[in-house]
């Protein structure tokens, strides 16, 4: 029981979520005070050396109930909270150590709504946590977070720290006070485009000619005419890096910081007229699904695709998708192909896109989180961190799940369905709190893993192309500007903004071409005097001040 009683210019599948009123302020505990100075920290190491820490390797006296988040995706069949895996981890890390572990779910596209939800009503998972720093930055200046001490979280998890110590130290500090513990991410990304391939080749086209947005809406109009379907659409709404191919090359560093934010919507530049220029031509030509808007979760989204409606799909390509399968039972002769990363880029631009910070989620401590709670998430960190552990969470059971090939890497079974089946993404929901990708030793052998683990069977094609391409633009990849001061600017006109951003793009989008200069010069003044004149303020104070990395 619960104790607390990247988006793709060309398919933005994107979270429609708001702020909810945010929780009170002075609710920091004071019994986890920050060691941020070499004396501190080397009096804290010496008092874990010295048995300061309670020694919980037999297990907690009384039973405490550790809350773990985990993303609900509504993946068909699939309980989060409950699963061969939660119920392992209760056997072999939980009755260890008499710790009651429960699994909280977090809806992925709504989880800002959910976690406000949870913190006002005194029910939030020890752990919050979230991709980007930007929110993360909100939760810790909503007073929800509590300071750590980083020679306890060595003391408790080993193994986790000397993996992501170097990474928390440089970039857990906000505002003097250690806040923030990570999760590794490795250089890869299996986020993409597919596209029906025997669309493209229908209209006299290949993949490989799209070499621009340009060539890209020719392709569509040729869909249109040939009576096809259309480019997938879905709301943009709470992550904006929507006009990075708009952009011009190189970027600024502080162009980059002022107008790059996840939480806040670009709106004014030239690079969203830009964007939002090419999305009304699409709209008013017919090129994008019409009810894009309505588009909100991924269901919506790949229901379209799957009964043939629209062309292209955002996903996370895993060797167990389901889209494939699907779409072939409406359309035995479906073919498919990943979106070149040219395709969206106007030409004369670079397929610019957002590059990850060096670590993956993005973690506090509740602050109505107590000593022992605390003790047991960073236990839990270090049991998961274990390769064994590790690695069972990733591929599941030898022989069942998987094989283990003459090199010593995972061969998964897709035809797999009995009681250890994994989630449509791999248990990466269960893991991604220690690293955002499984890895081998060797780079080599971690490369071929990810390309078993992304290659759906008989479609191995499209894991090398995804890797393809993804090296074929690093170069243009840059992260955004990480701010170490909160901007309560931000926080204070965000939710506002985005639901105004969704309101002024939509109605922009949907006008007739003939109105679009005179109706977004009126939503960017609107815009602007809603707040976003204010933080574009406080941002340039703050990049003045170089409160930014």
């Amino acid at each position: 029981m619960n104790k607390k009683g990247y988006v793709s210019l060309l398919m933005a599948s994107v979270m429609t979520a708001g702020m909810l009123a945010g929780c009170s302020g002075n609710n920091n505990k004071q019994n986890a005070a920050a060691t941020n100075s070499p004396a501190e920290t080397a009096a804290a190491t010496n008092a874990a050396a010295e048995g300061k820490y309670p020694d919980y390797s037999q297990g907690f006296k009384d039973k405490v109930s550790l809350d773990i988040p985990v993303y609900e995706r509504a993946f068909e069949g699939w309980n989060v909270t409950d699963n061969y895996y939660t119920r392992w981890v209760q056997k072999e890390f939980g009755d260890k150590y008499n710790i009651e572990v429960n699994y909280i779910p977090i809806t992925r596209k709504s989880e800002v709504i959910d976690y406000e939800q949870l913190l006002a009503s005194h029910k939030a998972p020890d752990i919050i946590f979230h991709y980007d720093m930007p929110q993360a930055l909100t939760y810790y200046g909503e007073d929800v977070m509590q300071p750590l001490d980083w020679a306890e979280i060595e003391n408790y998890a080993p193994t986790y720290w000397s993996s992501m110590g170097d990474t928390i130290k440089q970039y857990g500090i906000v505002d003097d006070k250690n806040i923030f513990f990570y999760a590794a991410r490795p250089e890869a990304d299996n986020f993409t485009t597919i596209i029906r391939k025997d669309w493209v080749e229908k209209v006299g086209m290949k993949v490989e000619d799209l070499t621009s947005l340009e060539k890209y809406n020719e392709m569509l109009l040729k869909w249109k005419e040939a009576g096809l379907g259309v480019t997938g659409g879905s709301l943009t709404a709470n992550s904006f890096n929507y006009n990075y191919a708009f952009r011009d090359w190189p970027i600024d560093a502080n162009y980059r910081a002022l107008y790059s934010d996840l939480s806040v919507a670009d709106f004014t530049t030239k690079d969203t007229e830009l964007w939002l220029r090419n999305m009304n031509y699409q709209y008013n030509n017919g090129l994008i699904d019409k009810e894009f808007y309505l588009r909100t979760d991924e269901q919506k989204i790949k229901s379209e695709f799957v009964s043939g409606k629209t062309g292209t799909f955002g996903l996370y390509l895993t060797n167990n998708t389901d889209v494939i399968s699907a779409t072939l039972a409406n359309d035995p002769n479906a073919e498919f192909a990943i979106v070149p990363p040219f395709a969206g880029v106007p030409e004369g631009k670079q397929p610019q896109g957002r590059a990850y910070w060096p670590f993956g989620f993005i973690m506090g401590i509740n602050y109505e989180t107590s000593d022992e709670e605390r003790a047991a998430v960073w236990m839990y960190l270090e049991w998961l961190s274990q390769p064994e552990n590790l690695f069972k969470f990733q591929n599941g059971i030898e022989g069942e799940n998987y094989t283990l090939d003459a090199e010593g890497i995972a061969v998964k079974n897709p035809d797999y369905k009995g009681e250890s089946v994994l989630s449509q993404n791999n248990n990466k929901d269960y893991w991604g709190l220690v690293t955002e990708i499984a890895q081998y030793p060797e780079p080599e052998k971690t490369l071929k893993a990810n390309l078993r683990n992304w290659a759906p069977a008989g479609y191995e094609y499209l894991a090398d192309d995804l890797v393809k391409y993804y090296n074929e633009v690093a170069e243009f990849r840059t992260p955004d500007a990480m701010f170490t001061t909160v901007l309560e600017k931000v926080n204070e006109y965000k939710a506002d903004l985005n639901t105004l951003f969704q309101e002024l793009y939509v109605k922009i989008v949907l006008a007739p071409e003939a109105d679009f200069d005179a109706n977004y010069e009126a939503a960017k003044k609107t815009y602007l005097d809603a707040g976003y004149q204010e933080i574009l303020d406080e941002k340039q104070k703050a990049i003045d001040a170089g409160q930014f990395k």
